[in-house]
């Protein structure tokens, strides 16, 4: 008998049954996150039918399903344009200052969209600064910036490096020896890669595709902002204006907007191929020859214009801030507390819930273990205006001791981000050398003990790190905490989104900086992940 089946048979109660104690606390927090989502169901399947379908098939609504497939679609295949080859350029071949560009090409990531969009609505905007320094020159007009083809601009700008990141992983494990095996059978180097790294490379690229389509079908800052009606955008309009029925039905159909982005991405991560370890690599890099300077064009270009405009539009409302002007806008201490202590308090609750889950998932090869898995998922692929929406109506219609309250909040924020956990812990515990956990069984403990003993010790910088994955992403979440934040409850987001609605961009300096101090450290502590030769 294998080691793995002597594991589990003492794991389970020894004749390949599931532990029971521990079926049962994952299936209670599977159902408890999937539950808002079936709560919103609910809620619109008791929509009159004709009233439903009147709202469902207006003009505004095929308006608003257009631009939001639009958004999607025109995003992903332009963060496909722009991360693959940045990914390429700074892994295969022997571009200038190419650690440095690794590094400046993933820095976006760091920018929230919303940031970005009122920083490039206030330079390029009508009367906006990029236009006060053209119109000396004879220029009257810029190009439109609000919009759908605005939209797609700024977002790509700040999702590309999902694409860019998930290729580059799978660029570095890349068995380098089967492009020298195809160049011997007389391929080219384009068509080497087109059939070598490419089919080889898809499944990474579909990841990070996913990402930056979820990302734009869910981001509700950046559309406002931008004046595109979309669902999200919509969803909270209809929510403040007290048309829950028709917010309800917009959900539903972005969600089978969402479910259907997924199973494309399913389907396409299915077509598994191999990757090479390091046995398999060479350090032979693809010569640039004329074009070796001028490709630095596009990290230079693509990072500069994303990172360089919202820094150039902060520093000048902090030059220009004028203290006083509306006292009751100015940013105080007490936000960053209240963002600080919320997130913390989501960190600590989805680490907690993560560490059942991950252990089960990565012992038990069942499908009720990859079904509970799936299930922390459901949250995270929602946008999170829907979640919020559905907690809305679950809160205040049947608990409304708890609608608009801080554990309410706190709930919302490990729905949305526990997968971070849990994949983080999952890796970890699957790394853990299971000899030692033999040991341990052999020694007289329990299954709860050898856990206890042996695995959380090895586990814990996983879960510290998952945590503080969870930590950074709740700190720049922005509309559950505009649902769902208690009254008078202000964080750097809600700061930073009233200076937005008011046009006051002058009192979201300091909190914009902030927060981008804060996703500054997490996209180095995720570079820094990598390691190795070519690692960051």
């Amino acid at each position: 008998m294998s080691l793995r089946h002597r594991i589990r048979d003492r794991l389970t109660d020894g004749d390949g049954r599931l532990p029971l104690g521990l079926t049962l606390i994952c299936a209670a927090i599977a159902a408890t996150l999937v539950f808002p989502l079936v709560w919103l169901v609910i809620e619109a399947t008791t929509v009159e039918r004709e009233r439903a379908l009147d709202l469902l098939f207006s003009a505004n609504t095929a308006d608003i399903l257009v631009n939001s497939l639009l958004l999607m679609g025109g995003v992903t295949a332009f963060s496909i344009a722009i991360g693959v080859p940045l990914a390429y350029l700074t892994v295969r071949t022997d571009l200038p200052f190419r650690r440095f560009w690794s590094v400046a090409a993933a820095l976006p990531l760091v920018v929230p969209s919303y940031v970005g969009a009122f920083s490039f609505v206030s330079a390029f905007g009508r009367r906006g600064e990029f236009h006060d320094v053209l119109a000396p020159l004879g220029v009257e007009r810029v190009p439109e910036i609000h919009g759908l083809s605005g939209s797609i601009f700024v977002i790509t700008l700040y999702t590309y490096p999902y694409v860019y990141l998930t290729t580059r992983a799978a660029l570095l494990s890349f068995d380098t020896t089967l492009l020298e095996a195809a160049r011997t059978l007389n391929h080219g180097r384009i068509a080497a890669f087109r059939r070598v790294t490419l089919p080889t490379i898809r499944p990474a690229v579909a990841a990070g595709s996913l990402l930056a389509a979820l990302y734009a079908v869910s981001d509700f800052g950046t559309p406002s902002i931008m004046r595109l009606p979309v669902f999200t955008q919509q969803i909270y309009a209809e929510y403040n204006a007290f048309g829950s029925d028709y917010a309800a039905l917009l959900s539903m159909q972005l969600l089978v907007v969402v479910l259907v982005v997924l199973a494309l991405e399913w389907a396409i991560r299915s077509e598994r191929s191999g990757s090479g370890d390091d046995a398999g690599q060479t350090t032979d890099r693809v010569s640039l020859g004329r074009l070796r300077w001028p490709a630095t064009l596009l990290p230079a270009g693509v990072s500069g214009v994303a990172l360089l405009v919202p820094l150039w539009i902060l520093g000048l409302w902090l030059v220009r801030s004028e203290a006083g002007r509306r006292p009751s806008m100015a940013f105080e201490p007490v936000q960053v507390l209240n963002s600080v202590s919320v997130s913390a308090a989501a960190a600590v609750a989805a680490a907690l819930a993560a560490i059942p889950i991950a252990y089960f998932a990565a012992n038990h090869d069942s499908p009720l273990a990859t079904v509970f898995e799936r299930a922390t998922y459901v949250g995270f692929a929602v946008p999170g205006i829907v979640l919020a929406l559905a907690l809305v109506y679950f809160g205040s219609g049947y608990l409304p001791w708890i609608y608009q309250t801080l554990p309410l909040l706190v709930f919302a924020y490990v729905v949305r981000f526990l997968p971070q956990a849990v994949g983080s812990n999952r890796t970890a515990i699957l790394q853990v050398d299971q000899r030692l956990v033999e040991a341990g069984r052999t020694l007289g403990e329990s299954p709860g003990g050898a856990f206890k003993r042996v695995t959380l010790p090895l586990t814990r910088s996983g879960i510290v790190a998952g945590a503080a994955l969870v930590f950074l992403t709740t700190m720049k979440e922005l509309p559950v905490t505009l649902v769902l934040r208690p009254s008078g409850f202000e964080t750097i987001v809600t700061q930073i989104w009233r200076a937005q609605e008011t046009a006051l961009y002058q009192y979201a300096v300091v909190p914009t900086l902030i927060l981008l101090v804060i996703s500054g450290l997490s996209m180095l502590v995720i570079l820094a992940q990598e390691g190795g030769e070519e690692g960051l």
